[in-house]
């Protein structure tokens, strides 16, 4: 089982490697399909078939949720493609959702870890920014910047715990 360490140094190698943050150009150049889909309900999905990977967006989603999404699958394809071979994909009712399931938790990790930058997250911290500030100031989503938060927490940064939903990515009701 990944330890949070391990999913951050992932994410660290992917984001230098590729150089870049931008989950639509790191699926392309992980040779990922990228469907859109008009989804009722779920935001996204990541299925593994014939060795092929791909990954299916919620075509309906803002501009801020499409990237969240699509970097909470990109960590799925990195951390966790072996376990998505086993049952053919990963099954829509447990996406997105830390309270029980360990591969979610670690692909919102991945996904907190590529989108916000360490220094930029700790600038804005250390300028009295708030949880709400620092989520608009970097075009993110409020939880993705609490779990940022615990991430950097326990890695020795002297932060303060953030609140976030567990489930905060998962399909709506």
């Amino acid at each position: 089982m990944p330890t949070t360490k391990y999913v951050v140094a992932r994410a660290d190698e992917i984001t230098k490697k590729y150089n870049t943050r931008d989950p639509f150009k790191l699926v392309n150049d992980l040779g990922i399909s990228l469907f859109y889909c008009d989804f009722l309900k779920q935001k996204g999905a990541y299925k593994v078939i014939l060795r092929n990977r791909f990954i299916f967006l919620n075509q309906n989603l803002d501009e801020v949720s499409k990237k969240i999404v699509l970097l909470h699958e990109i960590g799925h394809d990195i951390l966790h493609r072996s376990e998505a071979v086993k049952v053919g994909g990963f099954r829509e009712f447990n996406i997105f959702d830390m309270r029980d399931n360990r591969t979610e938790y670690e692909a919102n990790v991945f996904a907190a870890q590529v989108e916000l930058d360490d220094d930029e997250f700790l600038e804005y911290c250390n300028m009295g920014y708030d949880i709400q500030q620092i989520a608009m100031a970097m075009n993110s989503d409020i939880n993705l910047v609490a779990l940022k938060t615990d991430i950097l927490i326990s890695q020795g940064y002297r932060l303060q715990k953030q609140e976030h939903k567990s489930n905060f990515l998962k399909y709506d009701k």
